[in-house]
């Protein structure tokens, strides 16, 4: 990396400077390392190294570094450029401009669906060399609703491409052009203060998201796509989802079923429960947008979330693609979606169609019992069905116990219901005291509930490497004693757990 850093040392321009350190720094990004945080063991270390070489190239890289890299590795660089300047290790010639960069405005080509932005951030130093920041932000990655543990709303989007452009004009004509000759694109001028707000949770989103499916050279413009937002004005406000409780969603699924476009739906339970699926998934999962619709929305939802995540009765099966397009119908005409749009998004409707059927899965084809089904996704949730079965193993079957109010027959049983949920792990546990079965009830119900997802993918990761089932369920509860309700320490106790190996 310090070898690369001499080229610094033949530019003129501080943008390429930045470029070029934006490009070593990004050699690591998205990496992750036993022991610590890639930037500090990685980032602060070739600060440090730089220092110790003393040469222009080090101090180079570390005035750039000093602009470019973490509140971390920016102060230790910045400290170490001064300890060199002062034993007379000469500066590079564009050292003086790279912290003289000014914004112009923002800009963003969208298509109609809200897919997808393309956001144009023009800048300058000191009104010369002008230069454009394009950033992709794709919002067709599922967010979750509510947010993060931290309580931040959900992401309005996802980061996934940023390149740099000196030819401005250009840049902006060919997207005036698009947006004027094709009726699926749109643009317009955006608020710098909301650009910033917007770009910054995306990238906190990319940045959070395991392997996020980023363009090849994105960790190459990642540190200059961070230190570009700091130029933007802060005070801004990223997108919020609509929130609908469950008497809007009840009422917006009363209104489609009473339209003109869903006329034509034979099964109209079927179709009620349907429509129910398609609302949910847009608040859900698109940032509380179930009015919005598009192709690959569309295709998400039958080819991607309805199999794993939904468990359909055969008659929801054969409903759901004539109940989407017919939703696509009434909702595109109350979002003003185009003509072409609406064509656009029923072709990818009736092309994932054929895939639908091959895609999805019921359980029942699997062995499953589809009362027992039926017991553990009250829901409909077929997510959570193997942490379900995980968390209460003895439901299938006729087992019957002596219990304090006689014979009980466990196939009667809910699970969902505290005292029945009580019953089974009384049978499981025989003569244990009730403080122990309490601490098993708490982690019933957090499994049951995916509360914290990590809980069910660290039990996973113990599976695979040998742990038997009752020694994981012990020491989950421990973690979850000892951590409390610190959500952020309990993250990190099962992030140790799961790399445990079982005792030979």
């Amino acid at each position: 990396m310090l070898r690369h850093a001499r080229e610094l040392l033949a530019v003129r321009s501080p943008l390429d400077a930045e470029l070029i350190v934006s490009e070593i720094l990004g050699s690591w990004w998205g990496h992750r390392v036993e022991g610590g945080d890639v930037e500090r063991v990685i980032g602060e270390a070739l600060v440090d190294h730089a220092a110790r070489a003393a040469t222009p190239a080090a101090l180079a890289l570390l005035t750039g570094i000093g602009y470019l890299g973490t509140p971390g590795q920016a102060a230790r660089a910045e400290r170490a450029a001064l300890e060199l300047m002062e034993r007379g290790v000469p500066r590079p010639a564009w050292a003086d401009r790279i912290g003289t960069i000014g914004h112009e405005e923002c800009y963003a080509s969208r298509d109609v669906y809200g897919d997808q932005d393309s956001v144009v951030c023009v800048y300058s130093y000191g009104g010369e060399e002008r230069h454009a920041l394009v950033v992709t932000v794709d919002r067709t990655r599922p967010s979750v609703l509510p947010g993060p543990p931290d309580g931040r709303p959900p992401a309005p989007g996802m980061v996934r491409d940023a390149w740099v452009s000196s030819k401005v004009d250009k840049v902006l004509e060919h997207s005036r052009r698009e947006g004027r000759a094709n009726p699926l694109m749109r643009f317009e001028r955006l608020d710098a203060r909301d650009t910033r707000a917007l770009l910054r949770r995306a990238l906190e989103f990319t940045g959070e998201t395991p392997d996020p499916p980023v363009n090849d050279t994105f960790g190459s413009y990642h540190a200059f796509l961070r230190a570009r937002l700091r130029a933007l004005p802060p005070g801004g406000r990223a997108p919020q989802p609509a929130v609908h409780g469950r008497d809007r969603r009840a009422a917006l699924a009363v209104r489609f079923l009473a339209s003109d476009e869903a006329e034509d739906l034979s099964d109209r339970s079927a179709a009620s429960r349907c429509v129910d699926r398609i609302i949910d998934y847009g608040c859900a999962h698109d940032f509380g947008r179930p009015l919005r619709v598009s192709p690959a929305k569309a295709e998400m939802f039958l080819l991607d979330w309805l199999p794993r995540k939904v468990l359909l009765s055969p008659s929801e099966q054969e409903a759901v693609p004539h109940v989407l397009a017919s939703w696509v119908r009434w909702a595109g005409e109350r979002t003003g979606l185009p003509e072409e749009g609406v064509r656009a998004t029923l072709d990818a409707v009736w092309d994932a169609t054929g895939k639908f059927a091959d895609a999805y899965r019921d359980p029942t084809a699997f062995g499953l019992d589809r009362a027992l089904v039926g017991r553990l996704l009250p829901d409909g949730e077929l997510e959570a069905l193997p942490r379900r079965a995980f968390a209460l193993p003895f439901l299938s079957g006729k087992h019957r116990v002596m219990g304090r109010h006689g014979w009980i027959d466990l196939a009667t049983l809910d699970p969902a219901d505290p005292a029945d949920r009580r019953v089974i792990l009384e049978f499981e546990h025989p003569g244990a005291p009730a403080a122990h079965l309490d601490a098993h009830e708490r982690l019933t119900v957090r499994l049951w509930d995916g509360d914290p997802p990590q809980l069910w993918e660290t039990a996973q990761a113990m599976l695979d490497v040998g742990f038997e089932r009752h020694d994981i369920l012990h020491r989950l509860i421990e973690v979850l004693e000892r951590c409390g309700g610190d959500r952020r320490a309990l993250r990190a106790a099962l992030g140790v757990l799961r790399h445990e190996v079982p005792p030979e």
